[in-house]
């Protein structure tokens, strides 16, 4: 049994170990994430291994061919602020006057590492600048990717960007919503709506006009992203398969294709309904009718009410009729400025009736109402399928005169600019590491130098696991429970299994002396002999002034112990269990061996019996009173000698 419980320990302690183990990977999650990025930029690796805080940081440099970045160490030179209205606005706020400001983070900042930071709050803002070459749509993928940091969380307000399209007219000056656009893409929130937009305006190639395709939204919970306080990095990538990836820190939170994923379509359905046609007057759409040939029951009382008064109520003692259940306050007073002829006469407000309180009840008492078993209400004939029944009535179709067929969707406005236009209610949304280009593997080794330090930062100084698991049950309090019960599990099973209890029945009866073993009388004199060797090792380290009183003592436990051995002697034990039967066959063969001449004489018999019984009662007394001090207490009396 004890072998069993140590395995069972054992795995309790191994189960333990695994789960710490599980949670100590999730924790270490994000320095996966990290030391991905580290393998991609040795530099940042040589910088950030001496000191998680202690972060030495370099402008991150494009290592492939980009189309725009831009880091705001250098300040807003290449940016220009718009001066223009919005149109259809109020002219006291309709102007672009929100403020921007280059700054760190306000919480865990890369020393040097600054970025453009909205400051203003209920105010419009717009900025933007020039790419460094027009990005074409044919042949190569987009990549657009940049940092936001929501340092206060979001109340309403947008972290967009815009891709403004080509075109002759197009002044950075005057950047407002009107601008055309050819894409838009980032996070935007409103009340608890939480969005991620990609959003990109098609020509119809009919007609020449441009319509928004929105992407479907994705599957994930954005809240977090929102209201954590870190920085995230949002990633759109377009490829000239017309396909398309959205990625926040990395992972892919949505992805799809531009002919079929996008809200309203690209291409217009083949077949419309006709604006023309018009249902029939004798269409019958009702699946079911009431039955014509149905006849209402002669017993069918349609005037029966539903509710009855109860002829058996009785009205309960104490009712008092005579007492209203409102009376006039006594203590109201007319207020001073009450004008009888403005106000009319003045009443005191009502209150309940005290002596209402103590009765069942007061006022004119009225029998209580109670279900019409009678009632059946007004009579419809059963309804029945319908003969007539032709079905829902839909428009007939007829081809699409606006049908056209882009199968290259992805073929879209040149790109030569990229702006901001912004409405918040919070203040110091952060932006950095803006880069467009056309490679997936430069986007990374930019985000590695630059959005992976502060990640690295942002995890180096993030509290310790306990106060993370404070600060998620304090938001979520059903974790409580699931700690509690994640804690007792294991305690609970090691306090059960690993505890040491009471001894259990197996042990107990191991340890029970064997009371079937014959006891010689040698082995007597040797247990009274280890017992005399014992006395004398005692009186040899206690020796006292009242050392001869304690030999005289021990003297008479001697002579005790000799005369309980030579009684003993001449005893034999007799296993538990088997009653009266002999346990010794040398006793029997002496017992049975009874010379002829006794059996002849047969008063000497009975002398002998008697003596016999009288020796046996005294041997027996001895034997109780000698085995009541000796060790071996749980042996039996001794059978006496059969006559």
């Amino acid at each position: 049994m004890h072998f069993q419980w140590d395995w069972l320990c054992l795995g309790v302690l191994i189960m333990s170990s695994v789960t710490a183990g599980m949670e100590n990977e999730e924790n270490l999650d994000a320095d996966v994430e990290v030391e991905n990025f580290n393998k991609q930029s040795q530099e940042a690796d040589a910088d950030t291994d001496k000191s998680s805080i202690e972060v030495v940081y370099q402008t991150p440099q494009p290592t492939g061919e980009v189309y725009f970045t831009e880091t705001f160490d250098e300040g807003l030179s290449r940016w220009v602020l718009s001066v223009t209205l919005k149109e259809d606005t109020d002219d006291n706020i309709a102007k672009y006057d929100g403020r921007w400001e280059v700054e760190e983070l306000k919480e865990n900042a890369v020393p040097g590492d600054k970025g453009l930071v909205l400051k203003s709050v209920a105010k419009y803002h717009a900025i933007s600048a020039m790419l460094t070459k027009e990005f074409v749509f044919d042949d190569k993928p987009l990549i657009v990717q940049y940092e936001v940091n929501f340092q206060k969380g979001i109340d309403c307000g947008g972290a967009y960007i815009k891709l403004l399209s080509s075109g002759n007219g197009l002044n950075l000056e005057y950047f407002f919503d009107k601008t055309p656009y050819t894409i838009m893409f980032g996070p935007d929130k409103c009340g608890e709506d939480y969005k991620l937009h990609f959003i990109f305006r098609h020509r119809n190639p009919k007609t020449g006009e441009y319509d928004e395709k929105h992407a479907e939204r994705p599957d994930v919970d954005l809240k977090k992203f929102y209201l954590d306080k870190k920085t995230h990095l949002y990633t759109l990538v377009l490829k000239p398969d017309n396909t398309f990836e959205i990625l926040i820190d990395q992972t892919v939170v949505s992805k799809g294709s531009l002919l079929e994923n996008m809200i309203p379509p690209v291409n217009p359905p083949k077949e419309i309904e006709d604006p023309t046609d018009k249902k029939p007057d004798d269409w019958d759409e009702r699946p079911k009718i009431p039955d014509p040939n149905a006849v209402k029951p002669d017993d069918w009382d349609e005037d029966e009410p539903a509710k009855i008064e109860d002829l058996d109520a009785v009205k309960p003692e104490g009712w008092l009729d005579d007492e209203p259940q409102y009376v006039p306050d006594p203590n109201a007073k007319k207020p001073k400025d009450w004008d009888e002829e403005m106000d009319g006469e003045w009443e005191a407000p009502q209150i309940p009736n005290a002596k209402c309180e103590t009765a069942p009840g007061c006022g004119e008492w009225v029998r209580p109402m109670k279900n019409n078993p009678k009632y059946k209400g007004k009579w419809r004939a059963p309804m029945i399928d319908n003969p007539n029944y032709q079905g829902i009535w839909n428009p007939r179709k007829i081809p699409n005169p606006d049908y056209f067929e882009d199968l290259h969707p992805f073929k879209m406005t040149t790109v030569s600019a990229v702006g901001l236009e912004l409405w918040s209610m919070t203040s110091d949304i952060y932006f950095d590491n803006f880069i467009i280009c056309s490679e997936k593997e430069v986007a990374d080794r930019w985000a590695a130098d630059s959005w992976g330090l502060k990640k690295l930062v942002a995890s180096a100084n993030e509290p310790g696991m306990f106060s993370q698991l404070v600060t998620a049950a304090e938001e979520h309090p059903w974790l409580w429970v699931l700690y509690i019960l994640t804690l007792a599990l294991p305690v609970g099973l090691t306090v059960l299994f690993c505890w040491p209890g009471k001894k259990s029945d197996e042990c107990i009866d191991f340890k029970k002396p064997d009371v079937s073993k014959q006891i010689t009388k040698g082995e007597l004199k040797e247990e009274a002999e280890e017992f005399e060797d014992d006395e004398l090792e005692e009186e040899k380290e206690n020796e006292d002034p009242d050392e001869d009183e304690r030999r005289e003592m021990k003297e008479t436990k001697r002579e005790f112990i000799k005369d309980n051995t030579v009684k003993m002697g001449r005893e034999a034990p007799v296993s538990e269990g088997e009653g009266d039967e002999d346990i010794y066959d040398d006793d029997d063969d002496e017992e049975n061996e009874v010379p002829d001449e006794e059996e002849n004489e047969v008063p000497d018999a009975s002398q002998g019996d008697r003596s016999n019984k009288s020796d046996s009662e005294d041997e027996k007394k001895e034997a109780d009173e000698g085995m009541g001090d000796h060790p071996l207490k749980s042996v039996r009396k001794r059978r006496v000698r059969k006559d």
